[in-house]
């Protein structure tokens, strides 16, 4: 049988998955909401011309 304790004592993460961790948290990614805002933005803009 498998001992999870001992295991999780054992466990240590892998360089790759840290480094991919860090990559992800540290670009900036446009998400949904920044795109709304931007259509906002030029709908306004494109309202204050007329």
């Amino acid at each position: 049988m498998i001992n999870f304790e001992e295991e999780l004592k054992n466990f240590r993460p892998s360089l790759e998955v840290e480094e991919a961790e860090a990559a992800i948290y540290n670009h900036d990614l446009t998400d949904v909401t920044d795109i709304i805002n931007e259509m906002m933005n030029e709908m306004k803009q494109n309202n204050n011309r007329f």
